[in-house]
């Protein structure tokens, strides 16, 4: 399949007013030369452990058309660069460039749980109805955003971008760059408090997306959410009018009428801006369910076709590390174990919402459902106190053994009943001795933890007891 030119070397000095040493044409942009495909132009990064200049030499090996690379780089006389003043700023620019020569309609999400997966429900629905570009897995920071816009095909009808922050002002620049035609907020929640006076601040921050969208913007907002009028405020300061909310409240314009909860699906009954429709998510959770509303009702915001929209929805898959289920054979001829993978990040509204679907999820007659949970970061003085309040709702989710991890998990870890504690250590590359050396056939084990608790190691430990040749995946929530 011939790909598409995606930048010239004289579309790149247009855009980054840099100089190119030789001509070349990339179908791609990469910053990293793990991932680097053949014929795209590699953007040399300098980040706080890694100067991405190191590796100039070896993204040419992989196939690189061209480089985009600082002043004062050595470089060999035949190599195709395009020399900047700074390698930052020149993502920066080239992302600008994109979302300033795109015919697409642009999406974006934001919120404090399930931006990324409704980001990739985004990407099912529209890449059904035309050509679709969205944000690789959470590319929604600084260097991730600009990434996404500058890779986008200039053929593309739909872009679909995920923005994060953890700070104020953060969303501004994104959405600035990204200049949405319609945004998303899946929800508002206390996560990052350790940065924001109170959980107002961080709507107000969420709201920043409302900053980048023109007064004939879209704004699709969560009405379940107690920050709802404060956000449709933000979009009415903004000149936004045309405002949609989606949940379970009766005066929601996209309500959900029905969710029938199983343990690998959701079967639901929803009214989207009117329209009744009715499907089937092979992801569990009614948080989920709420968030394919919310979806959905971009969709039909902009004008889509809502059948073929919902008909797309039953591919949907979590993401890894947001609630893939990895079903692992220790032992010939006994039950498999499961693993929730929700290594990837963690809040107190994740965590609860990835309670609700380990509940449902049913070991064989001698399993016990495992809890292993890392501590949730960026929670300021309230960290111990809202560790410890998840001992209730692992009641209700009728955990067997809880392991913890991290000096804020002790909190919770000293609340737990005698008989529920496994273990609790400090890190996680001595919790995972603990916890394979515990597991046995038929057990469930959820696995969550923010991302800086590294919760994915005792993923990969238990990975690595599987027989050979039995490992297989299946799909739980993506949160």
């Amino acid at each position: 399949m011939t790909k598409h030119i995606l930048w010239t070397s004289e579309e790149i000095t247009a855009a980054t007013g840099g100089k190119a040493t030789h001509p070349f044409t990339a179908t791609g942009v990469s910053i990293d030369t793990r991932t680097l495909k053949r014929g795209d132009v590699y953007l040399a990064l300098k980040g706080d452990a890694l100067d991405g200049h190191d590796y100039v030499e070896a993204a040419f090996k992989a196939g690189a058309a061209g480089a985009i690379v600082k002043k004062g780089f050595a470089a060999k006389p035949d190599m195709p660069l395009v020399v900047v003043e700074d390698t930052m700023q020149a993502l920066e620019k080239l992302g600008i460039a994109s979302r300033a020569r795109t015919k697409a309609k642009i999406i974006a999400v934001t919120g404090s749980a399930g931006k990324t997966g409704t980001k990739e429900m985004l990407a099912i629905v529209f890449a059904a109805l035309g050509k679709t570009h969205a944000s690789k897995k959470s590319f929604n920071n600084h260097w991730g955003v600009p990434l996404s816009l500058a890779s986008m095909p200039k053929e593309a009808v739909y872009g679909i971008f995920e923005l994060g922050m953890n700070h104020a002002g953060e969303l501004t620049k994104l959405t600035e760059q990204v200049k949405p035609h319609i945004a998303i907020i899946t929800t508002v929640e206390p996560v990052h408090i350790e940065f924001f006076k109170n959980a107002e601040a961080i709507a107000d921050a969420k709201a920043e997306i409302f900053l980048g969208m023109d007064k004939d913007g879209i704004a699709v907002l969560n009405i379940d959410n107690p920050h709802f009028a404060r956000l449709k405020g933000h979009a009415e300061k903004r000149g936004i009018t045309k405002i949609f909310s989606f949940g379970e409240e009766d005066h929601a314009q996209s309500r959900l009428i029905d969710c029938a909860l199983h343990a690998d699906s959701t079967k639901i009954t929803a009214d989207i801006l009117g329209e009744r429709v009715k499907y089937k998510l092979s992801i569990p959770g009614k948080h989920i369910a709420l968030n394919s509303l919310g979806a959905l009702t971009v969709v039909k915001a902009l004008g889509g076709n809502l059948n073929i929209a919902v008909d797309a929805l039953k591919n949907s898959e979590p993401v890894e590390g947001r609630g893939n289920r990895i079903v692992i054979t220790m032992t010939e001829g006994q039950p498999p174990f499961t693993i929730i993978n929700e290594s990837y990040n963690a809040n107190p509204a994740s965590m609860l919402a990835a309670f609700g679907v380990f509940a449902m999820a049913e070991p064989v007659p001698g399993g016990r459902r495992i809890a292993v949970l890392g501590d949730m970061l960026e929670l300021g003085k309230d960290g111990p106190l809202l560790h410890a309040a998840l001992a209730n709702p692992l009641l209700h989710a009728k955990a067997d053994l809880v392991f913890c991890c991290g000096p804020q998990m002790d909190a919770l870890y000293q609340t737990l009943p005698e008989d529920w504690r496994g273990e609790h250590t400090n890190n996680s590359q001595q919790l995972a001795a603990l916890v394979t050396a515990a597991v046995r056939p038929g057990d469930i084990i959820l696995i969550k933890g923010s991302a800086g608790s590294k919760m994915s190691y005792i993923v990969h430990a238990l990975q690595s007891l599987a027989l050979p040749q039995t490992k297989t995946k299946e799909t739980l929530n993506a949160v």
